[in-house]
């Protein structure tokens, strides 16, 4: 599942990460003109020669199949708790209290499960279902309609460089994440530069520049630097080389500390004076087992940074997938991946249909 990308010259429409079927993207001028500047000098070159992790068998079906026996292993705890109460069931309002409280446990959060309940209901009056299997059927009808909207592709190449600004609390697996997108995209020729902004904690920046060296990819790093300057560097550099993508890490904060977030919208500011309209994305990772946690993040930093996109990690084995439900009932912000494991084919674009199939087979 992880061919979405196919390299275009820069006069094409840009390139698409597209979850389910084929996406025609508006056609872009690509010509950004790169302004010449002098390589940034504590930028971390990269020594070595790429090393492609991924196993490229895009001509099969083979990748699409063992991705959605990932992501269904992942999610068989809350998969479990919702498919086996349709297991000889009677429809009835028992039904519906089981499913009300399996919905919460999940983490579907109140106004998700009442939407769906509610909708389950009309949909068992007005077309009246008998049979249990009808209903789970009903069921994922409607959230498939409410996880729908969650899907969206995240397109490449309409801007030179595309800016990628990362966000997230402490733990929700930033640095990695940073090092799956960014071998995805320098898999289907897309040039990569890191920005090390997590000037606080030493081992993301040597995380992130270990990552860089073996991957051939530039990473700009200041020991106890200031992250905005860190982010500005990055994108001087990656216009001057005419680099593709800029993925700017930052340091883990909770929305409670505001402090922290005040800088995290100094960043922002201060990568727009280094290019108009920059960052283009503006991605929060979200560790899928905090589940109604999860919510409160995405509205915290989506006031504080008007998110374009989500990666939500670590769905597999949680018993809380349900939170997407909630995500998209109450700030349905983009999920543009979803994780379900450490590596790298482990991090697939969302795709709605396969998710539902997944949670209610």
């Amino acid at each position: 599942m992880f061919s979405f990308f196919k390299r275009k010259p820069k006069e094409e429409p840009p390139v698409v990460v597209a979850p389910a079927a084929p996406t025609t993207p508006v056609a872009t001028n690509l010509d950004t003109p790169a302004t010449a500047q002098a390589p940034v000098p504590d930028a971390v070159m990269p020594t070595a020669a790429p090393v492609d992790i991924i196993a490229e068998t895009a001509a099969s079906d083979e990748p699409k199949r063992s991705w959605f026996s990932r992501l269904k292993a992942g999610l068989a705890k809350t998969s479990t708790n919702l498919t086996t109460l349709f297991i000889g069931a009677r429809i009835d309002e028992d039904l519906y209290e089981e499913l009300e409280a399996a919905l919460l446990t999940s983490d579907a959060g109140v106004e998700a499960t009442q939407f769906l309940l509610d909708g389950l209901k009309k949909k068992v009056k007005e077309e009246k279902l008998t049979e249990a299997e009808q209903v789970r059927t009903a069921l994922k009808a409607l959230l498939l309609e409410l996880l729908t909207p969650l899907q969206k592709p995240l397109e490449l190449g309409r801007y030179q460089p595309l800016v990628m600004m990362i966000t997230g609390v402490n733990g929700a697996g930033k640095t990695t994440t940073i090092g799956k997108l960014a071998k995805h995209m320098q898999s289907h020729d897309q040039s990569v530069l890191l920005a090390a902004g997590d000037t606080f904690r030493a081992a993301a920046r040597e995380q992130l520049t270990i990552w860089g060296e073996r991957n051939n990819v530039t990473v700009i790093s200041q020991e106890s630097g200031d992250p905005a300057a860190v982010a500005f560097d990055a994108v001087a550099s990656a216009r001057a080389r005419g680099t593709d993508v800029v993925m700017v890490d930052t340091a883990g904060r909770l929305p409670t500390q505001l402090h922290l977030m005040e800088e995290l919208k100094k960043i922002k500011r201060v990568i727009a004076k280094g290019m108009d309209g920059a960052p283009q994305e503006v991605l929060l990772i979200i560790d899928g087992n905090t589940g109604q946690n999860a919510l409160t993040q995405v509205k915290a930093f989506d006031d504080a940074l008007q998110l374009t996109g989500l990666v939500i990690t670590k769905l597999d084995g949680t018993a809380k997938g349900g939170v997407l439900a909630a995500i998209a009932k109450n700030r349905p912000v983009p999920v543009y991946f979803i994780g379900v494991g450490e590596q790298i084919e482990d991090l697939q674009p969302f795709n709605a249909q396969e998710f539902v199939d997944a949670l209610l087979g």
